[in-house]
């Protein structure tokens, strides 16, 4: 078996993994090892942003993990596209920037005795990740290693669609990563000179170029290396497969799984960290009984409601087969164009319900279809133009879990979400369908619409919009919390607020597993701000010396 030793092991090259790769390897002296199950990032479907779409249908460069059977959605499975790839999920996704709420973070310190990762604790380090087109301020960062644009796709019904969030009572919001999350506005992206700008591209290549970080693709990490001489046991590396050939690598210092939320909980299990009766169930020996190893996953969830637009907009005119070829050509090589841009151009966040204190939903006009592919007539007819409105669910109460199949670390996990599984839930859903159809049915949207295609106007009771929930709505791909963090005394936290793994010295897990309860909106930046602060914690680094200096920029912000 051969051996490698290095200062930190890191196993997953997604988010998290090039986040920490970047920080740790900052220091020449300190030798790192990134582990990752997929290939490279290099495919042009990855770089050219409109291509995002030909990743989500086709299932490209992921796991492939779908859900068991929901009951909550009609006992289908849903599909739960996790990134297998240089980058992980950020390179897979729809590039959407945005760190959630204040209130998140608050809430996490106020509710979940997590005191450090209050949002005057956590702004620092979202600042010191991004490089913000509008450059640096209280709230914003603006030399950072990722490149965050306002997406400035052109198309009048991006003015037709404000235009009626405004006439339903909806303010505008022309940074919600601002001083609030409520409003709408442009949405924001990870987008650097017309290309996607993923975890890989903004953090893990300038660490490989330093020469002290070593990347090793398609490696499949099997467990942990525990190691118990008396007392409390200790992460000393991890066995992986690569090439048929077994593995070792050591780490000197530390290992931090960073597989994802599916991922890492898994390889604890499988390492003998989780819950002992599970553990036993598969003739594991556990070394550490943490009964919280897998459970607390939840996500957002979405749906959409569809319309067909009266006459063709600025995607479908484009998508002809000798127009859009070349443009995504010129794009790859760094020229621009069309195909630099997503047609996902105004989002905004607001209440289901006027009672509530703060935004649960989120919606974002996306201004063509998920069908939308090139066409050339007569060979291949061009497809029915259309637009929808995605309406998300921020803060879903429903808790499902990831569990072991069994003891082969080549085989998926067994992943129950268990969506809608409340009747809190389902109410807040069922409002948000009517929040958007409301928007659809203002003016400034009547202009552009021919009919509407899905669910169609014959759904209007709450039974008929449950029913068309319940077959339609789907992931958003921001599973969290399977690994959480929690104070003292919380016995189903995994992790302290260090994101050390309780009961094990030399060990962390650093993904959106962590995050104790989701924020509202996408989980890549969150993620990154989490790395960004472990990566400190490891260094022994910390910038709480800044906190004063931020509690007056937050103040500033507030007030102006």
């Amino acid at each position: 078996m051969a051996s490698k030793e290095f200062d930190y092991v890191i196993v997953g090259a997604g988010s998290a993994g090039c986040a920490l790769a970047y920080r740790l390897g900052a220091d020449p002296n300190l030798r790192i090892l990134v582990l990752e199950a997929g290939g490279h990032d290099r495919s042009p479907t990855v770089k050219v942003p409109l291509t995002w779409g030909l990743i989500l249908k086709n299932r490209l460069f992921d796991w492939g993990y779908f859900t068991e059977p929901e009951p909550g959605m009609n006992d289908r499975k849903i599909e739960c596209a996790r990134g297998k790839i240089v980058g992980g999920s950020s390179s897979i996704n729809g590039m959407a920037y945005a760190r959630g709420a204040r209130e998140d973070y608050d809430a996490w310190a106020r509710d979940l005795g997590l005191s450090e990762w209050s949002y005057e604790g956590v702004l620092p380090y979202f600042k010191r990740s991004e490089s913000w087109e509008g450059g640096e301020s209280a709230l914003r960062g603006g030399s950072g290693p990722l490149t965050v644009i306002r997406m400035d796709y052109r198309d009048p019904l991006i003015g037709g669609f404000l235009h009626a969030t405004r006439a339903c009572g909806y303010p505008a919001n022309e940074d919600y990563n601002g001083e609030s999350v409520e409003g709408f506005g442009p949405m924001q992206a990870t987008i650097r000179k017309g290309l996607r700008c993923s975890a890989a591209v903004a953090y893990l290549r300038p660490a490989l170029a330093r020469g002290n970080v070593t990347l090793v693709t398609q490696a499949l990490v099997e467990k942990v290396m525990l190691e118990k001489q008396s007392g409390t046991p200790r992460a000393t590396g991890v066995v992986y497969r690569h090439n048929g050939e077994t593995v070792r690598a050591h780490a000197r210092r530390e290992v931090i799984l960073s597989g994802g939320v599916i991922n890492s909980p898994q390889l604890l299990m499988l390492s003998g960290i989780g819950p002992a009766s599970e553990l036993a169930s598969h003739g594991l020996d556990t070394v550490v009984d943490l009964p919280g190893v897998g459970r607390n996953l939840h996500d957002h969830i979405v749906f959409d409601i569809r319309w067909r637009r009266q006459a063709p907009g600025p995607l479908h005119r484009m998508m002809r087969a000798d127009r859009i070829g070349m443009d995504v050509v010129r794009t790859f090589f760094g020229k621009g164009g069309f195909s630099s841009k997503i047609p996902a151009a105004a989002v905004g966040l607001i209440r289901s319900q006027p009672h509530l204190q703060h935004p649960d939903i989120q919606l974002i006009l996306a201004a063509g279809p998920m069908n939308a592919g090139p066409y050339f007539a007569p060979f291949k007819k061009p497809y029915t133009d259309a637009f929808s409105i995605k309406g998300i669910y921020l803060t879903p109460e429903s808790r499902g879990l990831v569990r072991l199949g069994n003891a082969d670390p080549s085989r998926p996990a067994i992943i129950e979400q268990n969506f809608l599984a409340t009747e809190a839930d389902r109410r807040s859903v069922r409002e948000m369908f009517y929040r958007m159809r409301e928007i659809g049915a203002q003016a400034g949207m009547q202009a552009f619409i021919a009919e509407e295609l899905s669910p169609g106007p014959k759904t209007r009771s709450d039974a008929d919009v449950d029913s068309f929930i319940r077959q339609n709505a789907i992931t958003l791909h921001h599973p969290v919390g399977t690994c959480r963090m929690g104070p003292q005394g919380d016995a189903m936290a995994v992790l302290d607020s260090q994101m050390r793994v309780r009961g094990v010295d030399s060990l962390r897990v650093v993904d959106g597993s962590a995050m104790p309860r989701v924020v509202r909106g996408p989980t890549n930046a969150p993620i990154l701000m989490m790395a960004e602060r472990a990566a400190d914690y490891m260094l022994g680094k910390h910038v709480a010396g800044e906190a004063s200096t931020h509690r007056h920029a937050l103040a500033t912000a507030t007030t102006a």
